[in-house]
């Protein structure tokens, strides 16, 4: 058996700084922006030359907050409540053989700077801050999109979506560009599926901690405060 040893090519930078409240899948919530920053030795603003042609992207991560020790073949999968095991490979589980993810999002535009070189403005990326990248790809859409695929046992959460209430008053400290992609977060419902009672929850997004509690559908917002000053 022959092994292959790889390396990331790049991080990427975002609001998400833990992984409770971050969307289970890519493009659920568009309105969340990340940068993909490059390593030093893969700054060649060759590497990326007609990129800007394509709108979405395949990005290749490791989960790196996912700890395997051993092969597992079956996962319970948050979508089944979390006490129904499915077959590793049936799953998009974090614990894998090779703790690698497939992620794919919205090229915004590229931007050159002179601290990272050439970087790239991604949305509806559903990873954590500071996640590897081992690769990135175009997504063809004539070949990589198929309409008449099927889910599976995760076809109803498809449109599965909360109705969100945030406080009247926001904290000065929360960015206004930043209601939109919180929302979508949160409409996206972080909790556990085999939670669902009135308890009171808590994530951090943007330098913030959000609590929120759901009921009957419908997640209120309880209070926003900035980390920085508790």
């Amino acid at each position: 058996m022959n092994e292959k040893i790889i390396k990331p090519v790049a991080y990427i930078e975002n609001d998400f700084d833990e992984k409770f409240g971050i969307p289970r899948q890519s493009g659920r919530a568009p309105s969340v922006v990340s940068k993909i920053i490059f390593y030093p030795e893969y700054r060649d603003g060759n590497a990326l030359r007609q990129i800007e042609g394509f709108s979405h992207l395949w990005l290749i991560f490791g989960f790196s907050k996912a700890e395997y020790n051993k092969f597992t073949p079956l996962v319970r999968p948050p979508r089944l409540g979390g006490n129904e095991k499915v077959g590793v490979f049936a799953s998009r589980s974090p614990f894998r053989p090779n703790g690698l993810g497939l992620s794919s999002v919205k090229l915004l535009r590229i931007e050159k700077t002179d601290e990272f070189g050439t970087i790239l403005i991604v949305s509806g990326a559903d990873l954590l801050n500071g996640t590897p990248i081992y690769d990135v790809k175009p997504y063809l859409a004539f070949t990589d999109s198929h309409p008449t695929a099927t889910d599976g046992f995760a076809k109803d959460r498809v449109s599965h979506k909360l109705k969100v209430v945030l406080p009247q008053t926001l904290p000065s400290t929360f960015p206004k560009d930043k209601i939109a992609p919180l929302t979508e977060c949160l409409s996206d419902d972080p909790r556990p599926s085999y939670h669902d009672d009135e308890r009171i929850y808590g994530m951090t997004f943007c330098g913030h901690n959000v609590k929120f509690t759901v009921s009957n559908g419908i997640l209120t917002v309880l209070s926003i405060e900035s980390q920085n000053h508790q």
